[in-house]
């Protein structure tokens, strides 16, 4: 289950990067995400995927 709560989502979403996937669709296809749904409701707290870092930012 992943948090609700967009910040929360944040950190979440970034950890997970971080420790163990190696890019975005990934980690959503291996946890079975929404990759639109979830970029959009990141996207609300102006944060945005960069490949460059594998991280929201």
């Amino acid at each position: 289950m992943i948090p609700s709560d967009p910040v929360m989502l944040l950190s979440f979403v970034n950890l997970k990067l971080r420790d163990f996937y190696s890019n975005l669709d990934s980690m959503c296809e291996d946890l079975e995400l929404e990759k639109e749904e979830l970029v959009k409701k990141l996207d609300g707290i102006d944060y945005h995927y960069s490949e460059e870092h594998n991280q929201f930012v």
